[in-house]
């Protein structure tokens, strides 16, 4: 389904920040209106790093104003899969703004039902599992939300508390899952998980390809480096017809306060150099996400943002959606 709408981007505070508000217009992708797909689709429903917007005890200019004015746009990293046809919804990732993203998931399907079919977890860092708390007697008291798991993933949250009580009092089930093995819905939406190296303390670390009926994406919120994969990412991205891949920082510049070398992912200029051999149409399929507070791409006034766009790649913006 293509559609050419118009759409108003505040642009957000960020460490180069522009206050004045501008239209564009974003061919293929559909800001969420009432008028969504008919067939099975993706919404963006979160494009930061796991920490947030604004930051905890940030004290830089990126931050300062977004403490005393939010910016609801700014959701940890998440996207949402929807089958209209079956009325069915999936999220990917259980983060901290869960709340307002399953709600959205529940706007778009027009369904009474509250909470997600299922939802796909990547790993253990704080903005990918942290949101199922909410799905707790504390909470939603949910009863029985699938939630599919990698086998290491699956004993960190069946054997540590508070995560193990939401098993015990049947507010998840968890669904083990393996690498490379397909989970079909139906003949039309399935989903892959495959490996990909991360700080894996507590868990392994997954990237999915979700497949529909006519297009496949690809989902890497957090990678260290591209060359670490035994996977050529390169190949990967021809095989599919969207890519949002890590974006967490621009360069180490931004990051000041901590040893970067310990905190390992793709930096946006090393990828664009990695792809830049990329024909047009391919390099179209990139839509970088997973932005740390810091990354300047968050602006679309910045250098680093027209940097992105002027070769050829993309930028993930919450509420888009992507036809499968």
């Amino acid at each position: 389904m293509k559609v050419w709408i118009w759409i108003t981007v505040l642009f957000l505070y960020s460490c180069q920040s522009s206050s004045d508000p501008k239209e564009v217009i974003i061919p293929e992708i559909e800001e969420i209106t009432e008028a969504v797909p008919e067939t099975p689709y993706l919404v963006i429903l979160g494009t930061i790093q796991d920490a947030g917007s604004p930051h905890i005890a940030c004290k830089k200019s990126c931050c300062k104003k977004l403490f005393e004015h939010p910016d609801s746009k700014r959701q940890v990293v998440s996207l949402g899969l929807i089958d209209p046809i079956n009325q069915s919804k999936y999220l990917f990732e259980a983060t901290p703004d869960i709340s307002t993203q399953t709600k959205k998931l529940k706007r778009l399907t027009k369904t009474e039902k509250e909470l997600p079919d299922g939802i796909f977890l990547t790993h253990a860092h704080i903005g990918h599992y942290s949101g199922l708390m909410y799905l707790g007697k504390e909470a939603t008291n949910a009863k029985n939300v699938p939630v599919y798991a990698m086998p290491r993933m699956k004993s960190f949250l069946e054997t540590n508390g508070p995560w193990s009580q939401l098993v015990t009092n049947k507010n998840i089930q968890i669904l083990g899952m393996e690498a490379e093995r397909e989970i079909a819905f139906t003949n039309q939406v399935s989903v892959t998980p495959f490996l990909v190296p991360h700080r894996d303390e507590y868990s392994e670390t997954v990237g999915y390809t979700i497949q529909g009926p006519s297009k496949k994406a690809l989902f890497i919120p957090d990678i260290d480096k591209w060359n670490k994969w035994e996977k050529s990412i390169i190949d990967i991205i021809s095989q599919v017809d969207y890519a949002f891949l890590d974006a967490t920082f621009f360069h180490g510049e931004e990051i000041n306060t901590r040893d970067i070398s310990q905190i390992p992912h793709p930096f946006i200029i090393e990828s664009m150099e990695l792809f830049k051999s990329l024909s047009p149409e391919e390099k179209k399929k990139v839509y970088f996400i997973h932005f740390n507070h810091t990354n300047p791409l968050i602006d679309p006034e910045s250098d680093a943002y027209q940097a992105v766009m002027e070769n050829g790649f993309n930028v993930a913006k919450i509420h888009s959606t992507f036809p499968l």
